[in-house]
């Protein structure tokens, strides 16, 4: 089996002003600076993200976005494009979120777009997916990751896929305090990875980080890693503080 470095990623959302997120990111840093068996990523707002890069050189931490548009450039008031990330020191680009789907309807050809792009310009698309309460409850859990999932990778291959990120993220647990069991998140991700192995081959499948999110604390986070198919986590409101996320981001030695 290949083995898949486990990535902890933190995404801010709509918080911090630019000087509190400097300031989170350079205590991150001091905190992390032994974490040497996982990759470390935040997200932080648009705003930040040049000075948050900044001061994030020669850490162990990498800084993504948290959305990106599929066109180079042109006439797309309040877009920001794949180039304007990379020149800000992103290495990672978070691509289909939830609320991004829900509050801002971004669709699963938008995201397949988005992803092609962020690929092409050498960006890390961290791919969110996941299912509604209302839609476990109804038994759609499989069905609807299925969907996301043919479409989002839709006409893209696995050569150009090898560095995606895969991110399951049941609506049902972002934010609510809900969390996925350990066994039910290790079911998602089996599934999720043998239809990888179906539409892009095992090899594909077997190297490609699936991560778990919804509301992972440090209270969570050794049993969520201790499934065979689950590879790090994307974190929501415990990323934002710098000792919390540095407590999930050292979950091997808790």
């Amino acid at each position: 089996m290949t083995a898949r470095t486990p990535l902890i990623a933190g995404n801010w959302k709509m918080y911090k002003t630019v000087s509190e997120s400097v300031q989170t990111a350079e205590r991150l840093k001091e905190l992390t600076q032994n974490a040497t068996k996982v990759e470390i990523m935040i997200a932080p707002t648009f705003t930040a993200l040049v000075p948050v890069a900044e001061t994030l050189k020669g850490s162990r931490i990498a800084v993504g976005a948290q959305n990106v548009h599929w066109e180079k450039e042109g006439a797309y008031t309040g877009e920001i494009s794949t180039a304007m990330l990379a020149s800000a020191g992103c290495r990672y680009c978070i691509i289909g979120h939830s609320e991004r789907r829900e509050y801002f309807g971004e669709s699963d050809d938008a995201v397949n777009k988005k992803i092609a792009a962020a690929l092409e310009a050498g960006l890390v698309p961290v791919m969110c997916i996941g299912e509604s309460e209302k839609q476990r409850e109804a038994e759609q859990t499989f069905s609807v990751l299925d969907k996301q999932l043919k479409i989002g990778l839709k006409d893209l291959f696995a050569d150009a896929l090898r560095p995606l990120v895969i991110a399951y993220e049941p609506i049902w647990a972002i934010g609510t305090g809900k969390t996925a069991t350990s066994a039910q998140a290790q079911e998602v991700h089996r599934f999720l990875r043998s239809k990888l192995s179906e539409l892009q081959g095992d090899a594909l499948a077997q190297g490609t980080r699936i991560l778990y999110g919804g509301s992972v604390k440090p209270g969570n986070i050794a049993e969520l890693m201790g499934m065979p198919d689950i590879d790090g986590a994307l974190v929501g409101g415990a990323s934002l503080d710098a000792e919390t996320f540095s407590k999930i981001v050292h979950y091997q030695s808790t």
